[in-house]
């Protein structure tokens, strides 16, 4: 059987993100999102997450400010999704992954 396209892509993409992403059903059933915040400001958060079909996405949202790494999931469960354009130009990290639809 052939192997699905996301794993494919996933090994040919560079270090630290091919470790990162499932190269199998297996890697698959255990793996785990990376979600890195990123503030603009002290009340306004950007959360980029990945997706287990090698693909990420990021979304921004208004928070109080307090903690962002708490409130990094309520950024990602009610935020608004950002254009692909300023999701890259905030999250140069995934430049090799595609932008979820």
């Amino acid at each position: 059987m052939d192997k699905h396209p996301a794993f494919v892509l996933a090994e040919g993409l560079p270090e630290p993100l091919r470790s990162h992403f499932p190269k199998s059903q297996e890697g698959a059933r255990d793996w785990k999102p990376m979600v890195i915040g990123h503030a603009l400001a002290q009340r306004v958060l950007a959360v980029a997450r990945t997706r287990v079909e090698c693909a990420w996405a990021a979304y921004i949202d208004a928070v109080p400010g307090y903690d962002h790494g708490a409130e990094s999931e309520a950024v990602l469960d009610h935020g608004d999704k950002l254009p692909e354009r300023i999701a890259r130009t905030l999250f140069p990290l995934f430049d090799a992954v595609p932008y979820a639809d």
